[in-house]
């Protein structure tokens, strides 16, 4: 099975546009204020008015109320949603959106359970763990806390790069990656060598 690729984190058109035609899969608007990636309705409406067919659109948001995620997916082409906080099970049900839950993986993280509570989820994502922040830090964690088998597809974050995309894909066979800091020259801005770079490194282990 072939490893996708979802590059987050998006604030410019230009560099959006660039990762469609390199073959990324999907794109992530992050809509949470404190981050430095945030964008707003009028900044994700540019990009995704640029994007090419068959660019999936993710939406991020964290612990966020649900007016204000109404008001995004009113005026923005939403595809998909990733709640990247504390969500339960309930709040992101309430969309009529695939959704994608994102975890920030402990030792003591039960998967499992977590398959169950989101069963009716597209993936569980599975990013570092940080007091502070909620993704972004460009930090690992330990890939054996991976369970071999999940019922749910499993999108791997945290600390990715070009240099260990291809490891990734060959060691945890994940659904998708999930890059941010991994493919920026600065926070939310991407550099366009490095993009090109990590999705070749995927596709390299694709083979």
């Amino acid at each position: 099975m072939r490893t996708r690729v979802k590059i987050c984190g998006f604030t410019n058109v230009q560099q959006a546009v660039y990762a469609a035609h390199l073959g990324v899969d999907a794109i992530g608007l992050v809509f949470y204020p404190p981050s430095p990636r945030n964008v707003s309705i009028e900044q994700s409406q540019k990009i995704v008015a640029a994007l090419p067919a068959f660019t999936t659109v993710v939406a991020l948001f964290v612990d966020e109320d649900e007016a204000r995620i109404r008001n995004v997916l009113n005026q923005v082409k939403i595809d998909c949603i990733q709640f990247h906080g504390d969500e339960m099970p309930d709040a992101c049900r309430l969309y009529n959106k695939s959704y994608i839950k994102a975890v920030a993986m402990r030792e003591d993280t039960d998967i499992k359970q977590l398959v169950a509570d989101y069963n009716d989820a597209s993936a569980l994502l599975l990013d570092a763990y940080h007091p502070q922040a909620k993704g972004g830090t460009g930090e690992q964690f330990d890939w054996d806390l991976i369970p071999q088998e999940c019922e749910l597809p499993i999108i791997l974050a945290g600390g990715l790069s070009p240099d260990n995309a291809q490891q990734a894909v060959k060691a945890v066979k994940p659904y998708a990656l999930d890059v941010s800091s991994g493919v920026e020259a600065s926070k939310g801005i991407k550099e366009a060598a490095k993009m090109a770079a990590f999705i070749k490194e995927v596709n390299q282990g694709n083979l």
